[in-house]
């Protein structure tokens, strides 16, 4: 296993994809580590339809595209669309009094831990928010009351070659009181 560190220095979103196939244990290895995520009250508000289907996957496509968004996923091979589903009472009454809302917060954190899943496994990914949810609700015969929050290409990369990364520096981004 990789070290910690390196692993989320090694993530990055990907927009240059190899066609070749995802194999499923994988994909399922990356599943299983986005359900083992955190989420509040355990309430666990996500789903994940994985798609690899050659024919899903070409009808998927443009409805990350409107507007010329997203041209890179004309070459990724899979998909993982990220579901917001209703959540537990217990987390629904701590939202009406805290006035915090749980679920989004909770999918990030599942959606994280299966992009790392997939980098530890050579896998590239890139976490899309751009996305026509009523025709990809249509296309799944989703429920009215599940949400399409995210969608996860992931694929192999063209190349291995990994971009410096642009952050704050960390006296920006944090303060501590010793």
């Amino acid at each position: 296993m990789s070290d910690y560190f390196e692993l989320i220095n090694k993530r990055e979103s990907c927009r240059d994809y190899d066609t070749r196939p995802v194999e499923k244990d994988k994909l399922e290895r990356c599943v299983e580590a986005a359900r083992l995520a955190p989420s509040a009250c355990n309430s666990q508000p996500w789903k994940y339809l994985v798609v690899t289907n050659p024919e899903m996957v070409k009808e998927l496509r443009p409805m990350m595209q409107d507007l010329g968004m997203n041209k890179f996923v004309d070459s990724c091979p899979a998909f993982a669309v990220v579901l917001e589903e209703p959540t537990r009472l217990k987390v629904s009454v701590s939202q009406r009094f805290k006035d915090q809302d749980f679920a989004p917060i909770d999918l990030a954190f599942s959606a994280s831990q299966f992009c790392y899943a997939a980098t530890e496994q050579g896998l590239s990914t890139c976490i899309i928010g751009w996305h026509n949810e009523s025709k990809i609700k249509e296309m799944f015969s989703l429920k009215k009351n599940e949400r399409v929050r995210l969608i996860l290409a992931v694929g192999y990369a063209k190349s291995d070659k990994l971009r410096e990364k642009k952050r704050k520096p960390i006296e920006e981004i944090s303060t501590f009181y010793e």
